[in-house]
């Protein structure tokens, strides 16, 4: 540019921009030839050189030119879910697959009570799955009864197969008492509770708005709601003195809160049973939640994935029942439903969203083309839910096994002098270990979830990760565990609780 703006102004008249702009680019031109012809010639490479050159040298120098750019960078929305989890529920999970517990293999591991999942009865699957899983597959699909390949290679609808949402429709109605009916046209399959819950918050509130949820809660809903949707959840606090259960004055009063900080709230979560406290909300209970979130125009997400795990004497009631009453407006109800818990069958991803809005059920068939179910899988499920035999000796022995294990569980803690919250669905039980606590505080409780993680060798999931604001409470999962290490937890117990006196 210092060569070129001086000579175009010395040129002047007919074609001075043409000749003003030719001129540099010569001298230029001849510049480099002369100083080409000055210079040594380079010395011919030798052979031994020859196999060293980059092939790909001017690639790298262009990366090289690059690299002052910094890293290349994620967007804004995946900076916080890649980053490490300060949750002590996904701590100790994490933990436990570094060392996990085995009484053959591993016996100084790391005892899993964290998860909610069930192996108590994968006899009774094992046998039905030998039996019927390859024939269910393929099950005749023609009009010939000859299997075709296109009834599971090509595509089906995304809100899962019409046969797939009767048979869901029938179990539920039967695990849930047979006092409710479902309507499959109201139904969406998807590929297990964790979308369901994320497609109905990204259906019912905005990014920015809130759930009222009642605490203390399960874990997981922090990355199934807020990881996409930014839907926030805000913990209705409850007390032990009730059983942790939810009163509309807590509603009224978080809500309150809420509004003031900002928030708009668009609906109600909880799960029934409790989770992870293990209380049935009662009847009386579901109808005052229905009738604050009608007075205060709010939908209700009722997470019922444990609806076919109880086992004490109280009844279960579906808010899907509550809402066909005729007291109230159903289009605001939305259930969950799943087979990871009833059936024990986490790994086969299937769940359900119901829900009585006609808009919210066309919405989340349209999502589904992101979570569907794969094919294959419907198959077997239409097959192993339609089995009215297998489900009624399967659901018979599921409860029946749950109350041994939760009785026997329960009876070691007492022993200890430990107590439980009053419980009847579920697969865990809330454990009081507040006698354990060396200072009454979140502190207190981190430090006892760190020495049972640490040296007991024990995952409980603590209170604070529930929002629970009573520490010294923790979640332990017992449903996974054998008859013959419910004596090795109660001994690392016994022998922690000594040395910390």
């Amino acid at each position: 540019m210092r060569l070129i703006v001086p000579l175009r102004g010395v040129v002047q008249g007919r074609g001075g921009l043409f000749v003003g702009s030719l001129i540099p680019c010569c001298l230029f031109y001849f510049l480099q030839l002369y100083l080409k012809r000055r210079s040594p010639p380079d010395p011919p490479p030798s052979d031994s050189h020859l196999g060293e050159l980059p092939r790909t040298s001017s690639l790298s120098n262009l990366f090289s030119r690059g690299s002052s750019m910094g890293r290349v960078r994620i967007s804004a929305r995946a900076v916080p879910v890649a980053k490490p989890t300060d949750s002590t529920y996904y701590i100790g999970l994490e933990r436990v697959k570094t060392d996990p517990y085995d009484r053959i293999s591993n016996k100084e591991g790391i005892i899993q009570l964290g998860l909610a999942e069930s192996t108590l009865c994968f006899d009774l699957l094992q046998r039905w799955m030998s039996e019927n899983l390859m024939e269910s597959m393929m099950m005749q699909s023609d009009g010939n009864g000859e299997f075709d390949i296109s009834s599971i290679a090509m595509y089906q609808p995304f809100e899962g197969l019409l046969e797939l949402r009767v048979a869901f429709a029938g179990f539920m109605s039967r695990i849930m008492g047979g006092n409710v009916t479902f309507d499959p046209a109201n139904m969406v399959i998807t590929a297990g509770g964790t979308p369901a819950i994320e497609v109905l918050a990204f259906c019912l509130a905005d990014h920015g708005n809130a759930l009222l949820i009642p605490s203390p809660y399960y874990p997981g809903f922090d990355r199934d709601i807020k990881f996409r949707t930014g839907v926030e959840l805000i913990p209705v606090h409850c007390r032990s003195s009730d059983n942790f259960t939810v009163t509309v004055s807590a509603l009224e009063q978080a809500l309150n809160q809420a509004r003031k900080r900002g928030f708009k709230v668009s609906g109600i979560l909880f799960s029934n049973p409790s989770n992870p406290v293990g209380n049935i909300v009662s009847r009386e209970t579901l109808n005052d939640i229905l009738r604050f979130a009608q007075e205060k125009n709010l939908h209700v997400i009722s997470d019922e994935i444990f609806a076919g795990s109880v086992y004490g004497d109280k009844a279960f009631v579906s808010m899907a029942e509550v809402a066909s009453s005729g007291e109230f407006d159903k289009s605001r109800v939305h259930v969950i439903y799943g087979l990871s818990k009833d059936l024990s069958i986490p790994g086969f991803r299937a769940g359900v969203i119901y829900s009585f809005h006609e808009d919210v059920v066309n919405a989340a068939k349209k999502l589904m083309r992101f979570s569907s179910v794969p094919v294959p899988v419907q198959r077997i499920l239409i097959s192993l839910l339609s089995d009215a035999r297998f489900i009624e000796e399967y659901m018979a022995a599921h409860r029946g096994r749950i109350r041994d294990k939760h009785a026997r569980f329960v009876e070691g803690l007492r022993g200890l002098g430990i107590p439980c919250a009053e419980s009847c669905g579920g697969l865990y039980c809330w454990v009081d270990m507040r006698s354990l606590l060396t200072c009454y505080s979140e502190k207190g409780e981190v430090d006892l979830f760190e020495k049972l993680l640490s040296v007991a060798k024990i995952n409980a999931t603590p209170g604070t990760a529930c929002y629970c604001i009573e520490p010294g409470w923790f979640r332990c999962c017992f449903t996974a565990l054998a008859d013959e290490d419910i004596p090795v937890v109660m001994e690392r117990i016994r022998r922690l609780a000594e040395s910390s006196r």
